[in-house]
């Protein structure tokens, strides 16, 4: 049986037998056209028919026939999924962590340097280098100043100052102080020695010194006071 579109043309074929004499209602697949086919309609030449299946059922309001050809965008790539935070924040959380214990190390390393420098007498050089002043001993010489005086019609030259314990613990005092004169070239022109006032001082302790020396060489341009490593 031949099915004839009555909008497009398009033509359908079909198995009569199971077509209802009394028509029914159909859909053309390809405009989408719907009208009442009889029963007793007329058959097409079979070379003009569309290639269809001929026992395809045939259902009211239902399209047949070919199906219309349907073109598909290709799926869009899904994004690739970002690495999860955690492990970047835990490696930051991490860097600083390290900055803050170096902050930390340096700036003890600083404030107790010379704590440090006493136990570990190396470490002074290494503070010198960096511009850092600290005594290996922590016994060291504060407020140094001199004078010229006249004694008796004689001129004296008087040395003075305080000799301080800055560690953090009681220590010994070297008790041997070298007093050195040099001239505008830095040259060595005279020495003396003179002992201290105490053998040991607490942490934060201090004594004052006072020396004198007789007819100072009239060269005399520098000053230097301090403990003499073997006693001369």
């Amino acid at each position: 049986m031949i099915l004839t579109c009555t909008s497009c043309g398009t033509r359908y074929s079909v198995d009569g037998s199971k077509f209802p004499a009394a028509g029914r209602t159909v859909r053309c697949a390809k405009c989408g056209n719907s009208w009442h086919q009889a029963g007793d309609a007329e058959a097409a030449p079979p070379s003009a028919i569309p290639d269809v299946a001929a026992d395809a059922p045939l259902a009211d309001t239902v399209p047949f026939g070919p199906s219309p050809t349907r073109s598909f965008a290709p799926a869009a790539a899904a994004p690739e999924p970002r690495p999860p935070l955690g492990p970047k924040i835990a490696v930051a959380a991490g860097w600083v962590g390290l900055f803050a214990v170096v902050l930390l190390i340096v700036g003890a390393a600083v404030r107790y340097r010379q704590d440090i420098a006493s136990i570990w007498p190396q470490s002074a050089g290494v503070y010198s280098s960096l511009g850092l002043h600290v005594n290996a001993s922590g016994i060291d010489f504060r407020q140094v100043a001199y004078r010229r005086e006249t004694e008796d019609g004689q001129a004296v030259l008087a040395v003075s100052g305080m000799i301080a314990n800055t560690g953090s613990r009681q220590l010994p005092v070297p008790q041997t102080v070298r007093v050195t004169l040099s001239d505008a070239n830095n040259h060595e022109i005279y020495r003396w020695t003179f002992k201290p006032n105490a053998t040991v001082l607490a942490p934060g302790q201090s004594v004052p010194f006072v020396t004198r020396l007789a007819s100072p060489p009239a060269a005399a341009a520098h000053l230097e006071v301090r403990f003499a490593k073997d006693g001369s």
